[in-house]
């Protein structure tokens, strides 16, 4: 039986994809921060396995006594979103809160469960659409998820020699608790099951990016490509009419 461990799956997209891989055959190792759901997760399938750690705690990833067995897939997917409402008066505490939530669990996720990952395995790393553009408000959540692109490619590179593939996953917008909190609209979102078929796809064909949904996707990626002056005027535009 494949082997996957997901983060972030007590609920939204990870508990999408965590269920996704048990109907489809897998052992799913799945881990969040909130037990009563990932009990509620765990009894929907009995190929699900859950844990609760808290992954800004190298220590706390590594007192696990779960018997992890060599992943097919290690796929990270925790992080959680916060805005600066104001630049000016900049936020040290959000904005170290965000990096430390979205980025440093990361790299400790990867020192403790990368070593499991076997030769042709895969290793995928969730990070957003937000990192192809600045966007208002997005000065703590985008600056973490730039990080995490940025970390996957340089991964991808330097695990081929171990025949490791790498897959950075850039959602657009997905209906979850996080995005329950936004006031503004959000063009083109869908359901957490809808993305957790694009990235079952996707790692599936071993794509070294997962973009989603595409129509939104293709539209912020070409317009990081208009003058960085052009796109700041356009930016304030929409900042104003949010």
């Amino acid at each position: 039986m494949k082997t996957i461990l997901i983060t972030g799956a007590s609920s939204g997209i990870g508990a999408a994809i965590a269920l996704l891989y048990a109907q489809n055959g897998f052992m799913v190792f799945a881990g969040g921060r909130n037990q009563e759901r990932l009990t509620s997760l765990s009894e929907q399938h009995s190929n699900i396995t859950t844990f609760a750690c808290d992954l800004t705690s190298k220590e706390s990833i590594e007192s696990l006594t779960l018997n992890i067995p060599a992943l097919d897939i290690l796929l990270l997917n925790a992080g959680g979103c916060e805005y600066i409402d104001d630049g000016l008066n900049f936020d040290g505490e959000l904005f170290a809160r965000v990096i430390t939530n979205n980025l440093i669990s990361t790299g400790y996720c990867l020192d403790v469960w990368l070593k499991l990952v076997k030769p042709n395995g895969q290793l995928a790393i969730t990070s957003s659409c937000a990192s192809f553009l600045p966007l208002p408000r997005a000065e703590a959540y985008g600056a973490s998820k730039a990080a995490l692109t940025y970390l996957a490619k340089t991964l991808a590179i330097d695990l081929k020699p171990h025949n490791i593939n790498v897959s950075v996953i850039n959602p657009g917008f997905v209906q979850t608790s996080l995005t329950d909190k936004n006031t503004f609209k959000m063009p083109c979102i869908i359901t957490a099951e809808q993305a957790a078929q694009y990235i079952f796809k996707g790692l599936s064909r071993k794509s070294s990016e997962i973009n989603f949904p595409k129509r939104f996707t293709y539209t912020l990626k070409l317009l990081s490509l208009l003058p960085s002056n052009l796109w700041k005027y356009l930016a304030s535009k929409m900042e104003k009419g949010a």
